[in-house]
């Protein structure tokens, strides 16, 4: 979660399309049902659009630059319950916790324009008219007006249905966003054709600004125009630019054609970047461009076969399967221009640039399911994450378009990219990324540098810990590590030891055991009369309450719930609470495991969940937040494989097919990939590396379509004949028939294998329990 405040290409769609012959039938309104037609029906983009999952319900294509999507009041665009749309705009964060994106909120009106202000134009709508599909999103406004969103990668189409008027008006508002608009300028270059440029900054606290280009075009000219600036209307102006409220307006005649088409495209290179973008993917009409966005998610989505379960389980799953491919996202034209973390165009040459890297988040579930279903877009978002290092000097922590936010801590970065490493995603690349890891792993970004980086790494190097240095003021904008030293000492040496792995591989032998030493860390922050992790002060005295619920220094979260993220040596942090029985009764306590194996869902609810933003004050799990995503998956390490499953799937009953149906906010996929690998039965137990925990899937197969230029069999089938609710247990495991009795994957036994199975029944059995049967430690 974020602070509190806070293509397949377009060609192959669009050929896809061409074999259909035909306008599909309108989407269908928060999908009901299936049977046997379309994954896409499967899908319900409401999920997440209220309760605090910041989720959008417009239109995007996998990955897309263009995220057009209604805004209704909430600070992160729509929530399900508000009663009025300000505007449909072309750039949304999915799941983040501050205000981003919402540029250009575009609104069609009737009548005379009166008001620039679109808190106070916004329309009334009804969510009994309103309809949402992958790549579709439909509202028919108070007025009268019923709008259309779809979209391409880099250009979002609208189609707005008037009623017949002499004054059917669009508003494009440049100067308002759900973040701080910095300046902006407008201008209507004909009578089709709109141009802005918006000037923008801010995440969760001020960032350095950064600009998105857009020009929108109409399918018909406009009989008259004008632009307003600081609330004055002028009919007939051209332009309007300044640091206050800019936008401009166009109306047309829909006495007898009451039909209007706008395509806008967007850059955050430059005016002929935009342009360029329309051209390349604009022209099309609006039907054929949302067949096109359907097929690219029909694509997509079919990578993943799921067979078994309930109605609502598969439309569970598959709208985080959706939404887990909506991010990162392209951030290149389609003349391959960007422009860099050090605000110079630059062009990729052999790879597409993406961009938007909520770090702290992804790297814990997302960025493996991307690796596994979608390696050939994982490779270039981990070349374009080496190329903001090239560029700027530093690799990213939280970065949004083209600037760093520096939100969350620790050092995400380095499990992102050992993971592509591990995942064999890096080829060409491997030193090259090296470098930049152990220079962002050693060293602290000077003070001209808009990152932080591993901010208190000279203390942690130094003293082997992050320092808490409570009130402490922040140098830069964002996060700081001193805020949260106990957690950040946790993060920076986990991603020592993924680093270690990496550097011991490619022969740096040296790096490695330095890097292996640091991965120990974990022990330093150990307070034995506790039992648990405290932070310490910079002069090495834990600091704050004793009882580890009402610990300081840990980023959204407690000592409780930080216990388990030591991946790297799960083993030696259980030796530490005095050995695996004590970790089990730890364990079983952090989970309240006796109510949950008498209701798992009641347990969920009102036990572990207190709140979307109840990070701290706890005792127990919170299924709601990264750092304890893990956490289920440690009873693989203690002997208890079968008491994983109970969690997990107790877990799993949060995510259901309601406005209200995610835990959390879902941060870029994170919690919808969190819920998608679980279900299947396969979850990144050890970030950054290529182990791959087990657990019970929920259903009884499920058929990945796997690249083949990682996966020589080009597939994988996951079976569990019989798993219900009741028999959830694992009782033996098989990998192409043969028997499998470790709790863990690798990525090469993945790759070389056809098929994972598993017998269930309806109590535990000793599968898994041997001690040799748990992840290894990271050596």
């Amino acid at each position: 979660m974020q602070w509190t405040q806070r293509l397949r290409g377009t060609a192959t769609a669009v050929a896809a399309v061409a074999l259909l012959g035909g306008v599909l039938a309108a989407p269908t309104a928060q999908a009901t049902g299936h049977s046997g037609g379309q994954l896409t029906d499967l899908v319900n983009p409401f999920i997440g659009t209220e309760n605090e999952g910041n989720t959008y319900p417009g239109a995007a294509v996998p990955f897309g630059m263009v995220q057009l999507s209604p805004d209704t009041g909430h600070n992160t665009g729509y929530d399900h319950a508000d009663t009025h749309i300000r505007g449909f705009s072309s750039i949304h964060i999915s799941g983040v916790g501050c205000g981003l994106g919402g540029d250009l909120p575009t609104l069609p009106t009737t009548g005379d324009i009166t008001e620039t202000d679109n808190s106070k134009y916004a329309a009334t709508f009804s969510h009994d008219t309103e309809k949402a599909s992958p790549g579709y999103y439909k509202a028919v406004l108070g007025s009268g007006i019923t709008a259309e969103l779809t979209a391409t990668a880099r250009t979002g189409v609208q189609r707005y249905t008037f009623p017949a008027t002499d004054k059917a008006n669009v508003l494009l508002n440049a100067g308002q966003s759900l973040h701080k608009t910095v300046s902006t300028t407008v201008e209507v270059l004909d009578s089709r054709t709109i141009r802005t440029a918006i000037t923008g900054s801010g995440f969760c606290q001020d960032t350095k600004p950064y600009t998105l280009y857009t020009v929108t075009h109409f399918d018909r000219p406009f009989t008259t125009s004008g632009t307003w600036k600081d609330g004055k209307v002028t009919e007939g102006s051209k332009a309007s630019t300044g640091t206050g409220g800019n936008g401009a307006w166009v109306r047309f005649d829909t006495s007898k054609d009451r039909t209007v088409e706008a395509t806008t495209a967007v850059s955050y290179v430059d005016a002929r970047g935009a342009a360029g973008n329309l051209r390349a993917e604009g022209g099309k009409s609006f039907d054929r461009t949302y067949r096109a966005a359907q097929s690219s998610w029909e694509n997509r989505l079919g990578e993943v076969q799921a067979k078994g379960g309930s109605e609502t389980l598969r439309r569970t799953f598959y709208s985080s399967l959706y939404r887990s491919f909506l991010a990162p996202n392209v951030g290149s034209d389609v003349d391959g221009r960007y422009t860099g973390w050090d605000q110079k165009v630059h062009r990729a040459k052999g790879f597409a640039y993406y961009q938007n890297w909520s770090l702290w988040d992804t790297y814990r579930t997302q960025t493996q399911l991307l690796s596994l279903l979608a390696p050939r877009e994982a490779r270039d978002m981990a070349i374009s994450v080496i190329k903001i290092d090239e560029e700027s000097g530093w690799l990213p922590k939280w970065g949004y378009g083209t600037v760093e936010t520096n939100i969350m801590t620790g050092d995400p970065v380095t499990p992102f990219l050992t993971n592509a490493y591990q995942q064999g995603l890096l080829k060409g690349y491997e030193e090259e990324a090296y470098r930049a890891l152990k220079k962002n792993a050693d060293g602290v970004p000077p003070a001209d540098s808009p990152a932080v980086g591993r901010e208190a790494n000279v203390q942690y190097i130094k003293d082997g810990y992050a320092p808490y240095i409570k009130d402490r003021a922040h140098v830069k904008p964002g996060d700081s590590d001193f805020d949260h030293g106990g957690s950040a000492t946790l993060e920076y040496a986990l991603s020592d030891a993924m680093l270690g792995q990496m550097a011991g591989e490619l022969g740096h032998k040296a790096d490695a055991a330095r890097y292996a030493a640091r991965a120990q860390n974990y022990r330093k922050i150990f307070d034995p009369t506790t039992g648990f992790f405290r932070a310490r002060d910079a002069a090495g005295a834990f600091t704050g309450p004793a009882d580890p619920a009402q610990s300081e220094g840990f980023h959204e979260g407690t000592a409780w719930q930080y216990q388990w993220m030591v991946p790297q040596d799960l083993s030696g942090m259980v030796s530490l609470i005095g050995g695996k029985d004590a970790a089990n009764q730890r364990l079983d306590s952090f989970f309240a495991y006796d109510k949950l194996v008498a209701d798992p869902a009641k347990t969920a609810r009102e036990v572990w969940v207190n709140g979307p933003y109840a990070y701290y004050n706890a005792d127990k799990y919170n299924p709601q937040n990264e750092p304890d995503l893990i956490a289920p998956y440690t009873y693989l390490s203690t002997g208890q494989p079968w008491k994983t499953t109970d969690v997990v799937h107790a877990a799993l009953t949060l995510f259901t097919d309601a406005p209200t149906g995610m835990t959390g906010n879902d941060d870029l996929g994170t919690m919808s990939a969190w819920n998608v690998l679980s279900s299947i039965g396969v979850y990144p137990v050890q970030p950054g590396t290529d182990t791959w925990g087990l657990s019970t899937p929920v259903f009884e197969r499920v058929d990945l379509k796997l690249d083949r230029r990682y996966y020589p069999h080009g597939s994988l089938t996951i079976t569990a004949p019989g798993t219900t609710d009741t028999d959830r247990y694992i009782q033996s495991a098989s990998v192409d028939g043969k028997a499998h009795a470790k709790t863990y994957l690798t990525t090469d036994e993945i790759r070389s294998g056809r098929s994972l199975s598993f017998t269930v029944g309806d109590k535990p059995s000793d599968w898994g329990t041997d001690a040799s049967a748990a992840p290894p430690a990271i050596r």
